[in-house]
């Protein structure tokens, strides 16, 4: 009798037939056998009860150098990004290493048991001693058992700012970071804005690196940095290696504009990066009602061909002050902000947190529910991904890397970490 280390019986798959259930057996790290035997036998064994299996989450865009922060040194009273942007100036001159590690580690520990394994954070480089990133990349390694972590060198307050923020940049590829970072709509002008956008391609191409850039996270019709973006991404041939983070200016262009940017972008293959939960919260606060929903406009975006993955950008910090890492409530707002709530919509929203994420990490060969692939799996709590986004809550099981990292069964939630299950505290 063939015995794996782990077999997942009873498991509805995404993309196979609902009506039926399957056997999910681990040799290792990865899926040795899927199939809809059910007498097959391994070390730890799980029972699905017919509920739905997917590949783990994906946040696609995060802060993890200000997390758990709120109210230090102050709360945002005015919800706006311009005054969480003037708290974190302040509250970023007291970070040290330590205390922004352990802050760290309660965030990733809530997001893996919450059923994400992937994220992509940003650190702050205009922090003049580079803490952020230092921090970050150290991070990465840290907690590798809970969580992939790349990091994005992010200029907070601009590359032409000040005179010293384009070499910060720079260092912090030096000093490990993974991605470039760049925020043009935050720059003194449009010309300048431009002109950062270039910068960061020219540190990308030397330093071989991908373009994870804050752009056009403004309510102005007439911030159009993302067109600067795609423009770069032709002339560079970064084909496929670019993300633009939140674009909510896009929601509020015209539409004949929009259309033929959002077709350049796909067929450059720049992804957008929306952050719903904090969109809909930092936007339209210049408006009087209506008020726009700030977000941008993720069906026209895939409909143009765009790949589009969610990001919950932050958790309890001066952006935002709620928040577990559940970027199952990242996709609940974004599917009711953009009205994709048809049945095939629905069924088809997954995807924003899932496979469009390993599309712009560069993972889809190794990602999924499939044999052969590396063995990472979430069962839902719920039979469909509608079921998932009724009921919400953390996953049943989180499995990474072929064994069990998280269990949510009993009442509360634990993790597998350093050898030993812990309890998860959602309290600070």
């Amino acid at each position: 009798m063939v015995e794996y280390d782990l077999v997942i019986k009873n498991a509805r798959i995404r993309g196979k037939p609902s009506d039926r259930v399957y056997t999910i057996a681990v040799e290792g790290k990865r899926i040795a056998k899927i199939t809809p035997e059910n007498g097959i036998h391994g070390n730890l064994e799980i029972d699905a009860k017919g509920f739905l299996v997917v590949p783990p989450f994906f946040n696609a865009h995060f802060h993890l150098d200000s997390v758990l922060t709120l109210g230090e040194p102050r709360f945002n009273e005015s919800g706006t990004l311009w005054e969480g942007i003037a708290i974190w100036a302040e509250r970023k001159q007291k970070l040290t290493m330590d205390e922004m590690l352990s802050r760290v580690e309660k965030a990733v520990k809530w997001m893996a048991v919450y059923g994400t394994l992937w994220i992509r954070t940003h650190a702050d480089t205009t922090e003049k001693t580079l803490t952020t990133v230092k921090g970050l990349v150290k991070a990465k390694e840290l907690f590798k058992d809970l969580i992939n972590i790349q990091v994005t060198a992010f200029p907070q307050d601009g590359i032409l700012t000040e005179p010293e923020n384009a070499e910060l940049l720079e260092k912090s590829i030096e000093l490990g970071a993974d991605n470039v970072g760049m925020i043009p709509h935050n720059e003194h002008t449009r010309f300048d804005g431009a002109k950062s956008v270039e910068i960061a391609f020219d540190i990308a191409e030397k330093y071989n690196k991908d373009i994870d850039g804050h752009v056009d996270e403004t309510d102005d019709p007439w911030s159009r940095n993302f067109e600067v973006v795609v423009r770069e991404t032709f002339k560079r041939k970064y084909y496929g290696r670019v993300a633009a983070g939140h674009v909510t200016a896009s929601h509020s262009w015209d539409p004949v504009y929009r259309n033929r940017i959002f077709g350049l972008a796909a067929k450059a293959g720049v992804s957008i990066v929306p952050n719903p939960l904090i969109n809909i919260h930092l936007q339209g606060r210049f408006d009087n009602y209506p008020k726009r929903r700030g977000m941008a406009p993720i069906r026209i975006a895939l409909e143009k061909g765009v790949n589009v993955a969610l990001g919950h950008d932050c958790v309890m910090d001066p952006w935002y002050p709620l928040g577990v890492g559940d970027m199952l409530q990242v996709l609940f707002m974004a599917v009711h902000v953009d009205q994709l709530m048809g049945y095939s919509e629905l069924k088809k929203a997954l995807d924003l947190i899932t496979v469009n994420g390993a599309k712009i990490w560069h993972i889809e060969r190794e990602y999924g529910i499939e044999e052969g692939k590396n063995a990472n799996m979430l069962i839902l709590k719920g039979r469909d991904e509608l079921d998932a986004l009724r009921i919400l809550g953390p996953p049943l099981y989180v499995i990474k890397d072929g064994a069990l990292l998280a269990d949510n069964t009993g009442g509360e939630s634990k993790i597998f970490y350093k050898g030993k299950w812990e309890r998860v505290e959602l309290f600070l």
